[in-house]
């Protein structure tokens, strides 16, 4: 199977469903009082993250997910069925943005863990619930809101105890290929490895483990995005410890600098990652050569391991170090995670503009027209669409709890003013009574 890091989706939660209008019919019984029931909850987009997939490729071939609407509320207080969520299955290590936003809105580095990515919309509420002593047969219900919409990017940052980090044919392969149960495939030329590859390393006679990651090679302006820099840094940037694969036979003092270099670029809290360096490929040169290169590799402030991947010179002392200098896994989770940024869903402010209209009356006398906006008003009155004459009295009742009469007054509207609210239209009262729907 291709390996793919990322991906671009649509996701659409389900809509809520729409509360019922009805009354109870029974017999001996002409006219009883309400009992719509209410509309079930739209199906969310979730995100969840198993082990034993290293790749999005599972997801090509399906970028568009519905989840399903609600049902309606029916007679006799029977609720509708919540729709059923979507579950996305993604490997450990996926991170899913909003592409309108950039925001980060799921960052999965366990397994098991979960996050809605589109939450489904609520369902409407009944007539039922809105009889009272004086509205006591209600004829309208409420409709159920939308379900979110996204586009998302997923990218797969892959979760790896250790990193290899090196340029194209420092030995990173067979380095790979001698601690580890992996079979990479080797060859003398660069960027062999198109695509990361995983081993597991194991401690002789204990159950102690650690996964060991090859990644693509670097090169320089990897940063900037040339060749497959940014598929590299993604993927180093998940790893608890760093392994700096240099050539001994070519410079790796310049080598180790770039590297640096461009892992700063990147992210400078790379530098900051858990490293050590290994000296590969020793066999080929003599003793005082690799002391000299050693002693200025000292400098970096990392520890040095002279190894041979070929000679398997120096992979026990590697293991062994790998082992004593690895971060706690769960407490690694939780401090590299990625911030979930939270949506500012906060209300628009209420605002009343006053506007006016072509003349309407004998004597070219303009009409006065109050425009409303924000406050969440024309949400409100979104969501009695279906009965919105008969629901006009309970709306009227409901914005002038909720100040709106009290913002025209404030704002110089006059008896038999109107006040528009999306398409929905009334007459004002200076006492703060609504008037008839006029359209």
């Amino acid at each position: 199977m291709a390996f793919r890091d990322v991906l671009n989706i649509e996701v659409a939660a389900g809509n809520g469903g729409d509360g019922s209008m009805s009354f109870h019919r029974a017999k001996f019984m002409e006219k009883g009082g309400p009992d719509g029931g209410h509309g079930g909850r739209g199906g969310s987009i979730i995100l969840r993250a198993i082990e034993g997939v290293e790749s999005l490729e599972r997801l090509v071939g399906k970028r568009k997910f519905k989840g399903a609407n609600g049902a309606y509320g029916e007679g006799r207080l029977r609720q509708g069925a919540d729709g059923d969520d979507i579950y996305i299955e993604v490997p450990v290590g996926t991170t899913a943005f909003d592409e309108d936003t950039g925001r980060v809105i799921a960052d999965l580095v366990r397994v098991g863990q979960e996050k809605v990515i589109a939450r489904g919309g609520f369902g409407g509420r009944g007539n039922s619930t809105f009889a009272s002593s004086t509205r006591q047969a209600p004829r309208f219900a409420e409709l159920g809101t939308p379900g979110e919409k996204r586009r998302v990017r997923l990218e797969l940052r892959l979760i790896a105890d250790v990193g290899l980090v090196g340029y194209p044919n420092a030995g990173k392969s067979s380095l790979l290929a001698a601690m580890s149960r992996a079979n990479p495939a080797i060859a003398a030329y660069p960027f062999t490895t198109l695509s990361p590859i995983l081993g597991v390393v194991d401690r002789v006679d204990t159950d102690d483990r650690f996964t060991l990651a090859d990644i693509p090679g670097i090169i320089e302006g990897a940063s900037e995005g040339k060749g497959l820099g940014l598929e590299f840094l993604r993927h180093i940037s998940r790893t608890r410890l760093l392994i700096y694969v240099l050539d001994v036979t070519r410079d790796p003092i310049e080598e180790m600098r770039s590297l640096q270099s461009e892992l700063q670029s990147y992210d400078p809290s790379l530098l900051g990652n858990v490293a050590l360096i290994a000296l590969n490929k020793v066999e080929l040169v003599e003793e005082d050569i690799a002391q000299m290169v050693e002693d200025e590799l000292l400098d970096f402030g990392l520890p040095i391991l002279r190894v041979s991947a070929k000679e398997k010179i120096g992979l026990n002392e590697l293991r062994d170090n790998v082992f004593a200098m690895l971060p706690d896994r769960e407490l690694w989770a939780q401090q590299n995670a990625l911030e979930i940024e939270v949506e500012d869903v906060r209300e628009e402010a209420l605002t009343v503009v006053y506007r006016e209209d072509e003349p309407t009356k004998p004597g070219g006398e303009f009409e006065r027209v109050w425009e409303v906006h924000g406050g969440g008003f024309a949400e409100k009155i979104t969501r009695f669409a279906r009965h919105l004459d008969d629901a006009a009295e309970y709306l009227s009742n409901l914005f002038k709890r909720q100040g709106l009469y009290r913002a025209l007054k404030r704002a110089g509207a006059r008896e038999g003013d109107t006040v528009e609210i999306g398409t929905f239209r009334f007459e004002y009262f200076d006492d703060d009574q609504p008037g008839e729907k006029s359209s």
